[in-house]
């Protein structure tokens, strides 16, 4: 049995490398992959986007920081948006997409695109 601690130790700065390789080691040995297609890890991002809604969905405008939230609420949308994260790396593990280099692409891309307005 795998030690549960192995996945709970804090890392100061966690690389997306990180995560994916956490995430491949965690379906390989539970014979996962065999339901890891593209299609199907997009369904569950979907769903766990679903679930990230619902957090926000009557609490109308929420501050930055979430001040009025209690402890418990803020650990839900911890791993909610965990859920999405882990999703979203091994949607584009699976698509041998290097998840990573296309964010800072895209950055570069909307910084050209949205020019700084004097």
């Amino acid at each position: 049995m795998e030690n549960p601690q192995k996945f709970c130790k804090k890392f100061k700065d966690v690389s997306l490398e990180e995560l994916r390789d956490r995430l491949a080691e965690f379906a390989k040995v539970r014979n996962w992959d065999q339901y890891h297609s593209p299609r199907n890890l997009l369904l569950a991002l979907v769903g766990e986007v679903g679930e990230l809604s619902e957090i926000f969905q009557w609490k109308g405008e929420v501050e930055r920081g979430l001040p009025n939230w209690s402890n418990d609420d803020k650990e839900h949308l911890e791993e909610e948006l965990s859920d999405v994260l882990l999703y979203l790396i091994q949607l584009a593990d699976v698509c041998d997409l290097d998840l990573g280099q296309a964010a800072l692409s895209k950055i570069v891309k909307n910084a050209q695109k949205y020019p700084i307005l004097d």
